[in-house]
């Protein structure tokens, strides 16, 4: 546990808020994920078009600038900050949009502009090893096209991308908005996933309480616990007031229509919101429940010894009377004296041992 310990501590470090001494607008990444190069996943469509590929050449983003298709172009790393200038300034991107998108520990939000709109979230999920990733995603709405920034490869996208392929749903008909749409409602129904694994590792939690059998890192656990579920809370509570924001908001850009989708997903974060709650209090009730845990068995462990302590005191009293050196005590020569005392001692064991099982002390 101790070594376990030494090698979180060795691996966490400190990371700076943000980029220190630098002007507003800036573009200086401030995340972990580092890449060597920035890779987009390019899909362009329509009712009746498709095409999708994937290049590290920036200026293959550029070559798709029909009006009548949607273009949704998908960055993959956020650590080659050139790329990020050049495909903003193509794409007309404020400054401070570009500061936003490199900026890892961004809080959810939504900025509007008169030709797009800005969107922060956060992708959560859990890896192999069980360890809750919170990864920074941008989204930039336009008229004709959609552009996401993630720090890494890997999202919960897929469903979407295969829907899109295969013409599934209204989603190929639909503007940039409904495809807005679906990428944040794809992020909230992944929160539902996030937060079903996290139940089952608080009712595991619950369980290892109640076991016989202790477990010196139960606490560790806890504490693990607290830290997911703060992390989930900063991700979600923020978002609700994203899609609030954004179901209110009066542009040219969301069609009324695709509001009333945006309505449906408010209902979802709430609902998410709701869970992250309850959740919370769970949690931190787990560390109150262990404590009442050892309190109780610590409770059993003195009564056992008080009672044992009860039995043998009267015990003791009487053999302290005849351990006493006087000569002049009557029954120290009774022929079966000795044997009338372990008797009279063992009279008063087991009665001692019936009241407390009447009393239900035992």
């Amino acid at each position: 546990m101790a070594a376990r310990r030494r090698k979180k501590q060795e691996t966490t470090k400190i990371q700076p808020k943000r980029a220190r001494n630098l002007s507003p607008g800036t573009v200086a990444y401030t995340g972990k994920k580092t890449t060597t190069v920035t890779q987009l996943d390019i899909i362009d469509y329509s009712k009746e078009h498709y095409d999708r590929f994937e290049t590290h050449n920036i200026e293959d983003a550029f070559k798709y600038e029909d009006s009548t298709h949607i273009t949704w172009i998908n960055v993959n790393g956020l650590s080659n900050t050139d790329d990020i200038v050049t495909l903003g300034n193509h794409f007309d991107l404020h400054p401070l949009i570009q500061e936003d998108i490199v900026t890892t520990n961004q809080r959810p939000k939504i900025d509007e502009y008169e030709e797009y709109l800005f969107i922060v979230f956060k992708m959560l999920h859990y890896d192999d090893a069980e360890q809750l990733t919170n990864e920074h995603v941008s989204l930039v709405m336009g008229k004709d096209y959609v552009l996401t920034f993630q720090e890494a490869e890997g999202d919960v996208f897929g469903d979407l991308r295969e829907r899109l392929a295969h013409g599934r749903g209204r989603i190929r008909t639909a503007g940039a908005d409904y495809l807005m749409f679906a990428i944040l409602d794809a992020i909230v129904d992944n929160y539902f996933t996030v937060i079903e694994f996290l139940s089952n590792k608080v009712e595991l939690l619950e369980d290892k309480l109640f076991d016989d059998k202790e477990d010196p890192n139960i606490t560790e656990e806890i504490q693990d616990l607290k830290k997911e579920i703060l992390k989930i809370r900063k991700a979600v509570v923020p978002l609700r007031e994203v899609v609030n924001r954004l179901e209110k908001i009066e542009t040219p850009l969301i069609e009324e229509r695709t509001n009333k989708y945006i309505r449906d997903l408010y209902d979802h974060i709430i609902q998410v919101n709701e869970s992250v709650e309850i959740y919370r209090d769970m949690i931190w009730g787990l560390m109150d429940m262990y404590m009442t845990t050892i309190s109780n068995k610590m409770n059993e462990v003195m009564k056992v010894l008080t009672i044992m302590a009860s039995i043998f005191i009267p015990l003791t009293f009487m053999a302290g009377i005849y351990g006493m050196n006087f000569d002049h005590i009557p029954e120290l020569h009774f022929k079966y004296g000795y044997y009338y005392l372990w008797g009279a001692m063992i009279l008063v064991f087991f009665g001692m041992l019936w009241y407390f099982k009447r009393k239900k002390w035992l």
